[in-house]
């Protein structure tokens, strides 16, 4: 049998905020196919990792389709246990006085912070300080989300997208906001998850925070696949020069590359 693809989206059109953001739109993404979607602000990166997240929904049409792991209708609860994510707008929109287990432990409550109404059991604790430790973070166990500088936040919150140990990862501009030093740590323990065989799903502006391990990329602009391939056929001086509309040039260290004004 077939393995299902991690996202298959066919002639989709798709609204944000009353605003035609896809129309038409396909990709697909085979699982274990790690990919870096690239575009300017406002091509569509957010809007296609929100229809895997299943924040959004396409217009209902017989011709067109927004398949996820194989399914039209994923079980929203069973999709969460699958695929992780790690957002802008999840950090801004999390509970200030959370400490760093709840933000982990959270995941398993699909909330965006913990709460007296939720049932946390000994053993979902456990896990969340076994997470913790994993990434190097458990001095952050006790501390106040609010107290927590923002590459401290996005560490916590990359643990809460991993306590179900899920075989898939979406990364929204994942160093957006964090200095030189947050962002290579944070790049530092992104490899290791690709290395173990994640599959991540990367939407970014920012070419310095692809990792080496990740091959594909996908160029978006005005809500269209402008171009899909190898990084080193594609991470070019030209086609970056032609995405974001302005002349640059395009250097490589240790699989990284860096983005100049020409």
């Amino acid at each position: 049998m077939k393995t299902p693809r991690l996202l298959d989206i066919h002639n989709a059109t798709v609204y944000r905020d009353n605003k035609k953001v896809f129309d038409g739109f396909s990709l697909s993404v085979e699982q274990g196919q790690s990919t870096a979607i690239i575009g300017p602000n406002g091509a569509g990166k957010s809007t296609l990792l929100k229809l895997l997240t299943r924040e959004l929904y396409p217009v209902v049409n017989d011709e067109s389709h927004v398949r996820i792991l194989g399914q039209d209708r994923p079980i929203l609860w069973e999709l969460r246990e699958k695929i992780g994510l790690v957002s802008a707008d999840l950090q801004q929109g999390f509970v200030p006085d959370v400490s760093g287990l709840g933000v982990v432990v959270s995941g398993l409550h699909n909330s965006i912070g913990l709460f007296h109404y939720q049932d946390v059991t000994d053993e979902q604790l456990t896990r969340g300080r076994a997470v913790l430790e994993e990434l190097g973070i458990s001095d952050l166990a006790g501390r106040p989300y609010k107290q927590m500088s923002t590459g401290q936040q996005r560490r916590c919150l990359l643990g809460r997208a991993l306590i179900h140990n899920p075989d898939h990862l979406i990364l929204d501009e994942p160093t957006s906001g964090l200095d030189l030093n947050a962002t290579y740590h944070y790049l530092n323990g992104i490899r290791e998850l690709l290395q173990r065989g994640k599959t991540i799903l990367l939407a970014t502006h920012h070419i310095h925070e692809i990792p080496p391990e990740i091959e594909r990329v996908v160029f978006i602009a005005n809500g269209s696949v402008v171009a899909d391939g190898y990084k080193a056929d594609l991470l070019t001086d030209n086609h970056l020069s032609s995405l974001f509309d302005m002349p640059l040039t395009v250097s490589i260290s240790n699989g990284f590359y860096q983005v100049l004004p020409a």
